[in-house]
């Protein structure tokens, strides 16, 4: 604590030099009106003719900062007259300021009998709404400024008892009163970032680019700022109602001006305000049922051109979203030089708890956008990297954010800071910050330095008959070790087969704005026959969990050796090419043949290992998708707006490396989320392959079956572990979820904020007569061998119900099989469940 008064002092000396060098002068206060004394929230303040401005809190309080002498202060806001005081050049000055109501008379608006008069507005806006949204601009750019706080608030008493919480509130005290919420219960500052940089969109293509300029993380911040700084920028904060759905906390809601307003929303005509230069109609927004993704608050259209000029709207509480008690969004638009109106202030309250009484977290994200262009596109090349950091955009000079900031802090938010940036040098809070980057990303870091991590922790153990008790030791290289580089490996032990497994990679990154990487791994791994040639399903670590457990006899495990050397990169925009060359030798520990020469017929050689040597070529083009990368990886975050496709031609290559066959393999697929409004939304994967050569079924397409009790989405539910084989195929895997519809007009259910979904699985499929006799039906002893079974000309169905949100996390589902019902050893119909954490 000495430590910190110290820097403390130090601070203070330095802001109080700076100040007499600059003339600067503190205005605070707050905002009321003049009728009641109430607050007036988010009131501009301003300095009439400079750029000195501010917004007011949720209180009205404010706190503006100017450089130089000025005359007199003015605050403004919606529905009242602008006030002007006198102010003098003493340095510290309170200033409140009073506002009287505006009402004005309203423009000429045709009504027709009998109707809201609302609605004869929202028509007008319908029309224009085309020449008002930024959409049908060629493009534009700006310069942004966004600032993201994130508190505790309704710290619970057994909460407060803890150690992490005690010091950060002890340090919070030392600095100042703390911030309180409604109830007048203290708030405790944990993390906060501050990230400027500059915007570019164009249209027709649609093409997106940030360049992080300055970026800075207070408090409780993970190691990884690059990455974070991304997230955090203006292309995740894009709050635009002129679509019909604003994606807000991942979940689609509808826009009060969107095309089918009248059906959600209902509206009353208020008022008619001025909002700066611009006349404007005041209108109040309600959905009709109080659990739809729905706003409910005011909007604020212009009389001439009617184009959204200011919103204020927050979320009922009682809407069928999860862990969230408060949403609320402010936002400013502006004209461009183009016509389009683009954002120009937004502030977003979100308050977020697992259940009433608990402690919640409290996050505020305040956006500034200025310097706007529009219509001057940049070349589509510029666009191909989405985001582009400074590489010193996390070392900012000590005064940077108080002379560049554009946004002025109130007193609280300076607190706020100062107590952040030194929160996270607490002991307490550093053990909490170790303990919840294992949690969230699996891997504990190793050494002061960093270089090396170990994990994923949750992998470290599992059983199963076979290898009995497994224990696993894993690691990965940081960007401290090499930017460049990224090193994994593990290795594994069984207590029951006695036999080491392991793993090693490297990859090298050549070009990061192309993403190009040069890569090589080699390991041994017990694997399972059901489980291969099925990446997308073992997405779910649940379920390969679960299939890995227990019993793992009847998904056929085999030891498999892999050495491959690949490389990718990004040709064009959202477009990887692929090359691998990989090795693969297959040593079943069940009943394994196959015959090696083209006689398939009993006494006809055979062999019970396989050695295969491929060439892969992979592409994948996902338009709209969303991608970050940190200085060694690249993540794709969101829900892409278009399908992603993924094609894969594989050549197997006969004597090369020792391999036994060759062979060719075709595989398309294409994954998509559509939105479809009120309807939900759908998610689906088509599937389709194709073998045309002759060879055992190990290289065939096994389609991952389900026996566990966990449900996945994109496995067979009610298929058994490699019951169908087939060398062409064509599948389908679908969900829909339905959000709150149709439980929600229930009374006595909607309370429950349960959410049904449906699924469903078509897969045809079918294999030549050379691949079904590749296999012998018995061994030397008589033995029987192993069989799988193969699809006719009816598609194997299976149709599924059920309930999502069970208690805020599970999921139940009702699966039933539609076809091959009558064949031996099958369920008909199964119950499945999972656990997911959803909004």
């Amino acid at each position: 604590m000495k430590a910190f008064y110290a820097w403390l002092g130090l601070m203070l000396w330095l802001t109080i030099g700076n100040t007499a060098l600059a003339q600067r002068i503190v205005f605070s206060g707050r905002i009321t009106e003049a009728a009641t004394g109430q607050p007036v929230p988010f009131a501009s303040v301003f300095v009439k003719g400079t750029t000195f401005g501010t917004t007011a809190d949720d209180d009205g309080r404010y706190q503006l900062a100017v450089t130089r002498a000025v005359d007199s202060l003015s605050a403004s806001a919606m529905g009242f007259r602008t006030k002007s005081r006198a102010v003098t050049t003493q340095p510290a000055q309170t200033l409140n300021l009073a506002l009287a109501s505006a009402a004005v008379a309203l423009g000429e608006v045709t009504i027709r009998p009998t109707e809201n008069p609302a609605y004869a507005i929202l028509r007008r806006v319908q029309q224009h709404k085309k020449q008002n949204d930024k959409g049908r601009l060629e493009a534009f750019e700006f310069d942004s400024y966004n600032r993201i706080e994130v508190s505790l608030s309704d710290i619970s008493d057994r909460l407060a008892r803890r150690k992490v919480i005690r010091d950060m509130t002890a340090l919070a005290d030392g600095v100042g009163q703390m911030e309180r919420n409604a109830s007048g219960k203290p708030t405790v500052p944990l993390f906060a970032s501050e990230v400027m940089s500059r915007y570019y969109v164009r249209h027709r293509p649609n093409r997106e680019r940030e360049e992080i300029k300055h970026s800075k993380l207070h408090g409780v911040a993970p190691r990884d700022g690059t990455l974070l700084s991304q997230v955090l920028g203006s292309s995740f904060q894009d709050y635009d109602f002129y679509p019909n759905w604003q994606v807000v906390m991942g979940k689609d809601f509808i826009s009060p001006i969107a095309d089918g307003w009248r059906i959600t929303y209902d509206y009353d005509l208020e008022d008619s305000v001025m909002i700066g230069q611009d006349r404007c109609y005041q209108l109040k927004v309600m959905p009709r049922r109080a659990q739809d993704l729905a706003f409910t608050g005011r909007i604020w259209i212009t009389t001439e051109g009617y184009a959204l000029r200011r919103v204020d709207l927050e979320v009922d509480p009682q809407a069928n979203i999860n862990f969230v008690d408060q949403i609320r969004v402010y936002q400013d638009l502006a004209p461009s030089g183009a016509g389009a109106w683009l954002p120009q202030r937004t502030r977003v309250v979100v308050g977020m708890k697992p259940a009433q009484k608990q402690t919640g977290l409290l996050v505020r994200f305040t956006t500034v956008n200025s310097k706007f262009d529009a219509g001057h596109p940049r070349e589509l090349p510029f666009y191909d990297q989405p985001f582009a950091a400074a590489p010193d955009a996390l070392k900012t000079p000590a005064n940077f954010w108080n002379e560049q900031r554009p946004d002025t802090l109130t007193a609280q938010e300076q607190r706020t800071l100062m107590v952040l940036d030194s929160v996270g040098k607490l002991p307490s809070v550093r053990t909490f910050l170790e303990v919840a980057d294992l949690v969230v990303n699996g891997y504990k870091e190793l050494g002061p330095r960093g270089r090396f991590e170990l994990g994923p922790i949750f992998s470290s153990y599992n059983y199963n008959n076979v290898e009995g008790h497994r224990l696993r030791l894993g690691f990965r290289s940081t960007p401290e070790l090499s930017p460049n580089w990224l090193l994994q490996g593990y290795t594994a032990y069984g207590t029951r087969d006695g036999e080491f497994k392991y793993s090693l990679s490297a990859d090298r990154i050549l070009n990061r704005p192309n993403w190009t990487v040069f890569s090589v791994k080699h390991s041994h791994e017990l694997d399972l026959v059901a489980l291969l040639d099925n990446d997308l399903a073992l997405e779910s670590p649940l379920f390969e969990a679960a299939a890995r457990f227990g019993n793992i006899r009847p998904l056929l495990p085999l030891w498999r050796d892999v050495t491959s050397v690949s490389a990718q990169s990004d040709l064009f925009h959202n477009f990887t090419q692929k090359l691998t060359l990989r090795r693969q030798h297959f040593d079943p520990i069940y009943n394994f043949a196959y015959y090696t020469t083209p006689d398939h017929q009993a006494g006809a050689p055979t062999a019970d290992q396989l050695t295969l040597t491929e060439v892969v070529v992979e592409s994948r083009y996902a338009p709209g998708e969303v991608l970050i990368q940190n200085q060694n990886r690249r993540y794709a975050v969101g829900t892409a707006k278009w399908p992603v496709f993924t094609g894969r031609y594989t050549l197997g290559v006969d004597g090369l490396l020792g391999s036994d066959l060759r062979y060719q393999k075709f595989n398309l697929m294409m994954t998509h989320s559509v939105q479809l409004g009120q309807l939900g939304r759908t998610e689906y994967v088509l599937d389709a392959g194709y073998i045309p050569s002759t060879v055992p079924y190990l290289v065939l397409k096994a389609h991952l079956g389900n026996e566990s009790f966990i449900y996945t989405s994109n496995a067979y539910n009610l298929m058994n572990y490699s019951e169908f084989v087939s060398d062409r195929y064509a599948s389908l895997h679908a969900e829909h979820y339905f959000e709150g519809l149709l439980i929600n007009a229930v009374p006595l259910l909607k309370k429950l904020d349960w959410r049904l979904v449906a699924s469903g699985n078509l897969l045809y499929g079918g294999i030549s007569t050379a691949n079904r006799e590749t296999a012998p039906t018995q061994d030397a002893t008589g033995a029987p061998m192993p069989t799988f079974r193969t699809l006719g000309s009816t598609p194997y169905a299976e149709a599924g119900y059920g309930v999502e949100n069970i208690f805020k996390f599970l999921r139940v589902d009702f699966v039933h099989r539609l076809t091959y019902r009558s064949l031996p050893d099958v369920k008909t119909f199964g119950v499945k469940v999972c656990a997911q954490f959803k909004l």
